[in-house]
């Protein structure tokens, strides 16, 4: 047998430099590179493998940690999971900011592989630097805290182990099902150590990923379903775009008549101002999606989990003969709602779906008018708010219109956290697929900046705008530097409003005061956080970093910063002052909430009671 020596990270960098992956026919790199920021757990093993690697992996220097992987997430959404980047760190703190980002890939099913440093394997010396030790069980190390958050987790204690590692994260990876994010612990010694590796271990390898048929007997039993309703409604998820079932999905809803709504990953699968695309559904719900939920009697679930948000906590639907129907490749996610389910692929189980009811002659039955009157309903209160004027200043809501009028049709939008996705999802208007990235799943602050970097990466000819609160931004922005390090330009919209305001509006709704979520001085006073507004320049900030900044706190100058912002090849910040209070809420949404059962304030008392009436109307399932 034919060897090749190779120390174990050399090994690792070779393997992934040879990994690709095929769907529909057409085949792609899967690894394109890998972020990292070294340290003593990596720097003399993965480190030494990168910097004399004679492979085609490209190196990218992080700026934090977590700020990295949520650049390789966004960048894998982007490319529908057909590309991925891997991402290393040193042992301790750097591998601990990265748990965060491999709950936020798991919990939206996006391939990441995390190659986190670890303490020595022989124990040699003891304790090192960094080292979390657990006096119980001295295998356990700060890696350990990846395994919740992890579709697949391993620690490499020997250098042949990783053979029957990367198979294993190779398997998830590419896995439409059970992909998220894989970690592999790599003890900083046993990076360094050699191995005989086989060279066949070394050979390209295809992955192919495999369009899940419908099975026909299922098929059968969801046209019995559908041809005995009425008043059916497709809620369309983050499973049409992935398995790129969009156009699918646009047939299907013309072919029987069937309102589209949509969820925060679902959106843009169908153009804004399509006659069916109702918008979005649940708690940040347009009126039309949230009326036409109510009085469904068959949800048609396309690639959704139907968390509580689409669900608005399981009360949105209140048509007492409502049904579910779930068409995901994924049966965990299938049997949400107690759905009759199709398991199979979208784009593979529409066609054959739609076939099956024209053989039946179904046809949904909405009165004539019905959706389209709602329609024009919801597009007449987009444009209210689109065209509100505020004599104090500015609203969010105006502000979000003004961008959403500037950019071009293909030009791409992220956000994670905050007001905005709530607004977003009700008022922003997309016409071309992929162009709305939307990460809220997790809805992890900070993932903005970082996700704009990475969705430039993957689409790197289109203008890429990160929308961003104040909030949002100071937890993370470090991947700036790394965009204008690596020439990647990125446009960050600064919605400024002083402070977590989308909690304090959902803290005052439910009975109080408010308390601990603006930016304000403390009050000598009150000895509380009531103090006039912290003013700080985010524009001046980021020219700091070496991008170009802006201040903007009218329309006229809006307008002026986004045209300017567009002409330069540098990454900007547009820092827009904006009316705190000023978003979106109500249209038939809820959302059920843990409130104080006991408390000295009777309007609390009062949202409690509230509360709990709300949650009798929710299904039990």
């Amino acid at each position: 047998m034919q060897t090749i020596r190779l120390t174990m990270a050399q090994a690792l960098l070779k393997y992934l430099d040879n990994q690709y992956i095929r769907v529909d026919g057409t085949e792609r790199k899967f690894v394109k590179g890998v972020f990292g920021i070294f340290g003593h757990g990596n720097v003399t093993g993965i480190g030494e493998a990168l910097e004399n690697d004679r492979g085609s992996l490209t190196y990218y220097q992080g700026k934090n940690e977590q700020g990295m992987a949520n650049a390789a997430i966004a960048f894998a959404k982007q490319n529908n999971r057909t590309e991925i980047f891997a991402c290393t760190s040193s042992i301790g703190p750097g591998a601990l900011n990265m748990v965060t980002a491999a709950g936020t890939a798991t919990v939206n099913r996006i391939p990441v592989l995390l190659l986190p440093g670890d303490i020595f394997a022989s124990r040699q010396p003891d304790p090192v630097l960094q080292q979390i030790e657990n006096p119980s069980d001295y295998t356990i190390s700060a890696n350990d805290a990846f395994k919740p958050v992890s579709k697949y987790w391993d620690r490499i204690t020997r250098p042949e182990q990783l053979i029957t590692a990367l198979t294993n994260a190779m398997r998830v990876l590419t896995d439409p099902v059970d992909t998220g994010a894989v970690t592999l612990a790599l003890p900083q010694d046993v990076q360094t150590e050699a191995y005989d590796y086989p060279a066949a271990f070394f050979r390209k390898r295809v992955h192919d990923v495999e369009r899940a048929a419908p099975n026909k007997e299922t098929v059968a039993r969801a046209v019995e379903l559908i041809r005995g309703k009425k008043k059916p409604l497709i809620i369309a998820g983050g499973g049409v775009h992935y398995s790129q079932a969009a156009e699918s999905l646009k047939a299907f809803a013309e072919a029987f008549h069937i309102p589209v709504a949509e969820t925060q990953a679902g959106k843009s699968a169908l153009p804004w101002d399509h006659p069916l695309n109702i918008g979005a559904v649940g708690v940040t719900g347009s009126l039309a999606g949230n009326l036409l939920a109510k009085e469904a009697d068959l949800i048609i679930g396309i690639g959704t989990r139907l968390a509580d948000f689409p669900t608005s906590s399981k009360t949105a639907f209140q048509n007492p003969d409502v049904d579910f129907l779930s068409i995901n490749v994924s049966k965990f996610d299938a049997y949400k709602m107690d759905a009759k389910r199709i398991v199979a692929d979208a784009k593979e189980a529409l066609p054959v779906l739609a076939e099956a009811l024209k053989q039946a002659g179904y046809r949904s039955g909405y009165e004539a008018g019905h959706i389209e009157t709602l329609k024009k309903q919801w597009d007449e209160e987009v444009d209210r708010y689109y065209s509100a004027e505020n004599p104090d200043g500015l609203a969010q809501t105006r502000v979000l219109g003004e961008i959403n009028r500037f950019i071009d049709e293909q030009d791409i939008i992220i956000c994670a956290a905050g007001s905005m996705p709530g607004d977003l999802q009700r008022l922003w208007r997309s016409k071309v697929p992929k162009t709305y990235h939307m990460e809220y799943g997790f809805s992890c602050m900070g993932y903005e900046v970082s996700g704009a970097l990475g969705v430039k990466m993957a689409e790197p000819d289109k203008e890429v705008y990160a929308l961003v609160g104040d909030g949002s931004y100071l937890m993370l922005h470090s991947e700036l530097v790394t965009s204008i390090q690596e020439g990647y330009k990125i446009n960050v919209l600064l919605l400024d409003n002083n402070g977590f305001q989308c909690i304090h509006n959902l803290q005052r709704g439910q009975g109080s005061q408010g308390f601990g979520n603006e930016f304000r001085y403390r009050s000598r006073e009150t000895g509380r956080l009531t103090g006039d507004y912290v003013q700080i320049d985010y524009a001046g900030h980021a020219r700091s970093q070496g991008a170009v900044g802006y201040t903007v706190r009218t329309l006229e100058q809006l307008h002026s910063a986004l045209a300017d912002a567009k002409q330069q090849q540098v990454s900007t910040l547009i820092d827009i002052k904006v009316l705190p209070g000023t978003c979106t809420t109500g249209y038939e949404s809820w959302w059920r909430l843990g409130v104080a059962e006991v408390s000295e304030s009777e309007d609390v008392q009062a949202a409690y009671r509230q509360m709990q009436d709300k949650v009798q109307s929710a299904r039990v399932l």
